[in-house]
């Protein structure tokens, strides 16, 4: 039976009545090109999950927050083709969610001006990010740097987000939109909802080569990340070099031993079995043994995305207008909360 049109538009405004929210997910990911190891366990694969449970999904390729630290635009325009491909190969489905470029939206940053005026600046000092990526910036840092945790809370407001998968280190920054979505509430009556936490079930995965933090595409030691497009012999290499200790057997206790735990924590998450089954395996084996375990596991989880990735790339224009495409559902999901915001606000 087809499902008639004016449902669907109340679908995609969010609402089926004056009472009725429908749960929507928001998420986005900055383009830094091919992502690694740690954002495919964190985010990218609870993506492609979410899209099979909720009927109304938006993933965005954040490239206006990539210009909070410097980029050249040649870069920049690649990373964003490489970080779409790499996102549809891993089995994020235009069919069962919008995917769309940022920029591509404009009313990201007009609401993000709106909110930014509700938003105090002691508040935005606070935020760890900005005292981290500060660093980074020899100690300066630029007023989008300070702000785009504001631009984030646009980014989930516009389309009325009611869930948004994050990482441990993004719960700080929701709760910023959260606090933002009330207060507006409370100025010009309720609109927004206040959108909730889905927390990711896998361990973060840390360094190969420094397991007190976390693994990222910046970490200037190249052993130290996988990329989800590395070669088997590149991922053999960074786990034989991973950094463990002194003791053989393979156990599970992040607080004494966090190298050969950040092992066990990426193999559970590579082939789905649980801690337990995943040390049970690992009975009798030394910890040198274990990391090529590992990076076969990952091998074998990655060899299917690496061959799609590679498709992927040769074909610009067929990712240009997924984007291009997602864009303008985006927009026409946006369009009608947005009016009413600029009605709200005084604008019209």
């Amino acid at each position: 039976m087809a499902t008639p049109s004016g449902l669907i538009r109340a679908l995609h405004r969010g609402t089926l009545g004056q009472n009725m929210v429908v749960d929507r997910i928001f998420s986005g990911i900055q383009p830094t090109g091919t992502p690694h190891l740690g954002n495919y366990l964190g985010a990218i694969q609870n993506w492609v999950n979410l899209q099979e449970e909720y009927s109304s999904v938006l993933y965005s390729i954040m490239d206006m927050h990539s210009l909070t630290m410097p980029k050249e635009p040649a870069v920049l325009r690649q990373n964003i083709l490489d970080t779409t491909a790499a996102i549809l190969a891993c089995g994020i489905d235009p069919k069962k969610c919008f995917l769309f470029r940022q920029s591509l939206v404009p009313e990201h940053a007009e609401l993000a001006w709106i909110l930014g005026c509700l938003t105090n600046v002691p508040r935005l000092l606070r935020l760890p990010q900005w005292k981290m990526k500060r660093a980074s910036q020899n100690s300066e840092g630029t007023v989008g740097l300070l702000t785009y945790p504001v631009l984030q809370a646009a980014d989930i407001l516009l389309y009325k987000s009611t869930h948004v998968p994050v990482g441990e280190d993004q719960v700080l920054h929701l709760e910023l939109a959260q606090d933002i979505a009330q207060h507006f509430n409370k100025k010009y009556g309720e609109f927004f909802p206040v959108p909730k936490a889905i927390l990711s079930t896998t361990k973060k995965i840390k360094s190969l080569r420094d397991p007190a933090v976390k693994m990222s595409k910046s970490d200037p030691q190249k052993l130290a990340t996988v990329n989800i497009a590395d070669s088997p012999d590149e991922i053999v290499l960074k786990f034989r070099k991973a950094v463990t200790d002194f003791t053989s057997e393979v156990t599970y206790d992040p607080a004494a031993r966090p190298g050969v735990s950040n092992l066990v924590s990426i193999h559970a998450a590579v082939t789905g079995l649980s801690m337990k089954e995943v040390l049970h395996q690992a009975t009798g084996l030394d910890t040198a043994h274990y990391k090529m375990v590992v990076a076969e596991s990952v091998i074998q989880k990655f060899a299917p995305i690496r061959n799609e990735i590679k498709k992927l790339q040769e074909d610009k224009s067929h990712l240009i207008k997924i984007l291009e495409d997602g864009a303008e559902k985006a927009k026409e999901l946006a369009a009608p909360i947005y009016q009413e915001i600029r009605r709200l606000v005084g604008f019209q």
